[in-house]
């Protein structure tokens, strides 16, 4: 891949130890610099993400390149990477924009963490072995009361993860929504609710 790519005069960063079985997710150690146009993500979907995550601050677009099984988000196959690469470099593409959701979590008026994510915000139980309750609002207004495990608030990248398996809609992924599901809900009514 690198090869190709420097045969068409595009100046590649590549990671150090990309092909080693020694990949640990820490790409705060990479330097990308800041007029990246394109950033190519070799592997499956949580490689995709963790990259996703370290440039959550940038608007430089990210495709994926699928070396494993399903991938929602490394949708190119590795016998298709060339031939899209082209039409990518020929300018033939569009940019599909993708919701995040900023997670603050707050205790008694402090913040203790803050960060932007493009999956899902799980909030849960813990290590305790029983349900916990959470009164859910928006914009200061009451939308309903959950008694479960936890609850999944997911964007529609998210819909295909965690939420799909508790039972959650998978959508559109451009849509500008998120998706309430309670995990293992205490009664019938707590449904998927879609804002």
């Amino acid at each position: 891949m690198v090869s190709w790519l420097q045969e068409r005069h595009i100046e590649v960063f590549c990671r150090e130890n990309i092909g080693t079985a020694d990949i640990t997710f820490d790409f705060a150690a990479i330097e990308i610099p800041e007029n990246t146009e394109l950033v190519i993500v070799i592997g499956g979907d949580g490689t995709f993400l963790s990259v996703a995550r370290f440039l959550a601050h940038r608007t430089t677009p990210i495709i994926g390149i699928n070396l494993g099984g399903l991938g929602f988000l490394t949708e190119i196959t590795t016998a298709d990477c060339c031939s899209e690469l082209t039409r990518i470099l020929a300018g033939e593409y569009t940019i599909e924009e993708r919701m995040r959701l900023k997670v603050v979590i707050m205790r008694e008026g402090r913040e203790y963490f803050r960060h932007s994510v493009l999956n899902d915000v799980v909030i849960n139980k813990g290590a305790l072995a029983r349900i916990i309750e959470l009164k859910t609002t928006i914009d200061g207004r009451y939308l309903t009361h959950y008694r479960a495990d936890g609850l999944i608030v997911a964007t529609p990248t998210g819909s295909t993860a965690y939420n799909l398996s508790a039972g959650g809609p998978i959508m559109y992924p451009s849509a500008q929504a998120i998706i309430l599901t309670p995990i293992c809900p205490f009664t019938l009514a707590n449904r998927p609710i879609i804002l």
